[in-house]
Order: structure tokens, then C-alpha cells, then sequence
């Protein structure tokens, strides 16, 4: 169900849009500058976001939509969003390459199941993963073509900065006053997925936990994130999530043993063995990029032939 704009602060309005999965919303923004209004994100293409009447509700137009990432909740609507709005569509280079690469390939799904198959998932089990998780493609109409923005661009008040990790090409926000548009990089209660995918930055945690060190210098005074609450010291929270992710580095660590073992068979070590496919993707997406980072560490060894991708400890 829609609901109406709530006012954060002067000039920052949050948007929250339904989903149907878990967290059964995603969080958009509308932020003032001196020539109109940016909408940052459009959640995903479901029916029924009256794009129209948000725009008619506001004191001035909205000039630019902005999209932090290529996730589905994010960049699915961002077409009907610059259709209503007449407004041209901002996204990270990186991020629509990807985008583009994952929403507009047809041959992407047959990809990903291959390469979960090489890391050790069964192939029927694969098959499910790649349906769940795809799940959300005919609901995900990105804006072909979208002006570039890069780390340093000023988008109104607004500087970009890049936040790899959640997502290759993440980008957030931020203005003098210290409020961030944090997209998925911070959270609270819950921690973003960090996971590794095909054709993708082949350290993601070691870009996410840089990434959290850049809100650290930063020490923005609020951050307004995609998901729950706002994060109200988002240094703190930064520092509170490295810490989460030391934890699951050393119980992946405690997992290997000399025997080779696939990022399937250790996401039962770390996850648990009951999972729902969808989740199931996102754990083993997450326990290969944990595994990856102990590699770059030395704390784990990486070995791979033409059928299975496999680690074991240093």
C-alpha cells in the first residue's frame, strides 16, 4: 500500500514503497535543492505507484531521479519515475553496466546458474536458486541509457561518493550539513548482504569494508538508508559492522579444514542447512565473498578447474 511522503528534515522528504519479500519496503527520497526536487531510487515496477500524484503533491518539480544501485527495489521503477517526472535519470557508470549486463541480458540467468553450479550448488538445487532469484525481473524497468555520474560530481547540494560493496557500483550522497543518502551502504538493525557474484569486483567485503571506513572519516551526523530506521550515528554503525563481518570471517576461517570444500558446502557451515532458495542464493553469494576476502588475506587458499570452484586453509 502507498503511503504519503513523510518529512525528515526541511527538505527531505521519505517515500516508502511497498515490497513483497523481505524487508516488505524500500525506502526512497525526495530532496530540495534551489531548482527542484531529486528523487533518489524508485523501488521496484510493481503496479501502483502514482508517480503523478507524488509529483503533483510537491512545491516544485522534480529535475533529476538519482539511483544509488541496480538492485531491483532501487532501479526498478526508474522508468515510469522519469516518465511521470519528465526528468533525466542519474546513475553510476559502473552500476548501469551492470545493470544493464543483469536486466538486460537474456542469457544472464543461464550465466548465473552455471557459475553457482561451479561453486559446488547441485544443478537442480541451482535451478531453483536462479527461478527465486529471478523472481523480480519482469518488475524491473530501468532507465536504458541514464546520464552518467561519477565519485565527485555534485548533484545539486549534493556530492557523490562511491560505496562499493552492497552492490559494485553503489553510490551515496552527501551534503555539508552531514545527511547522507546512504542507499543500501548502512543499515540498522540489519546489515546489507555482501555477496559475490559472476563478472563482478572480485573483492567485494575488502570494497565494503573500505567503503565503511571512508563513513567513518566522513562522520556524517544522520544517514537516511534504503531499508528501517535512520542510522543516527553512522560512524558507530560503520564500525559495528566491520565487526560483524570480522566475526564471519574467522567462522569461515573455522570451517576449512585441507579438505577442499565448495562456497555451497561452507554456506551450511555458516548459514545453516534450512534455508528458502531465495536465501539460500544470498548465502552463498555472502559465504563466497567472506571466503574471497580470507584469499586476499592469507588465510584461506582458492583452488579452481573446469567444475568446481573450492577453498581450503592456508
Amino acid at each position: 500500500m502507498f503511503a504519503s511522503p513523510v518529512e525528515l528534515e526541511p527538505g527531505i522528504l521519505r517515500l516508502t514503497l511497498p515490497l513483497p519479500t523481505g524487508p516488505r519496503h524500500v525506502h526512497c527520497y525526495l530532496l530540495r535543492g534551489d531548482d527542484g526536487w531529486t528523487l533518489v531510487d524508485t523501488g521496484l515496477g510493481l503496479s501502483g505507484t502514482p508517480w503523478d500524484e507524488i509529483v503533483a503533491g510537491l512545491d516544485a518539480p522534480v529535475v533529476r531521479v538519482f539511483i544509488t544501485h541496480m538492485h531491483p527495489d532501487h532501479v526498478g521503477d526508474a522508468a515510469a519515475a522519469a516518465a511521470a517526472t519528465g526528468a533525466p535519470v542519474l546513475q553510476g557508470r559502473l552500476d548501469y553496466e551492470q545493470c544493464e549486463r543483469v536486466w538486460g541480458s537474456p542469457d544472464w540467468p543461464r550465466r548465473i546458474a552455471d557459475w553457482f553450479i561451479l561453486n559446488g550448488v547441485p544443478e537442480p538445487v541451482a535451478e531453483e536458486l536462479l527461478q527465486s532469484g529471478h523472481v523480480f525481473a519482469d518488475f524491473v524497468r530501468f532507465a536504458w541509457n541514464p546520464v552518467p555520474v561519477e565519485p565527485g560530481n555534485e548533484v545539486g547540494e549534493w556530492r557523490v561518493f562511491a560505496t562499493p560493496g552492497h552492490a559494485d557500483g553503489h553510490l551515496a550522497l552527501l551534503r555539508d550539513d552531514g545527511v547522507m543518502i546512504a542507499g543500501d551502504h548502512v543499515l540498522t538493525p540489519i546489515t546489507p548482504a555482501i555477496g559475490l557474484y559472476p563478472e563482478s569486483r572480485p573483492d567485494p567485503l575488502g570494497d565494503y569494508l573500505a567503503s565503511l571506513a571512508l563513513v567513518e572519516e566522513l562522520a556524517p551526523r544522520v544517514a537516511y538508508s534504503g531499508h528501517g530506521e535512520p542510522v543516527l550515528d553512522p560512524a558507530a554503525r560503520a564500525r559495528e559492522i566491520v565487526a560483524h563481518h570480522d566475526r564471519r570471517l574467522d567462522a569461515a576461517q573455522a570451517a576449512l579444514d585441507g579438505e577442499p570444500r565448495s562456497g555451497y558446502e561452507l554456506s551450511h557451515a555458516l548459514f545453516g542447512r534450512e534455508l528458502p532458495p531465495i536465501q539460500r542464493r544470498f548465502a552463498v553469494a555472502e559465504t563466497l565473498s567472506h571466503l574471497e576476502r580470507l584469499v586476499v588475506l592469507g588465510r584461506a587458499v582458492r583452488h579452481e578447474d573446469d567444475r568446481m570452484v573450492s577453498y581450503t586453509a592456508a
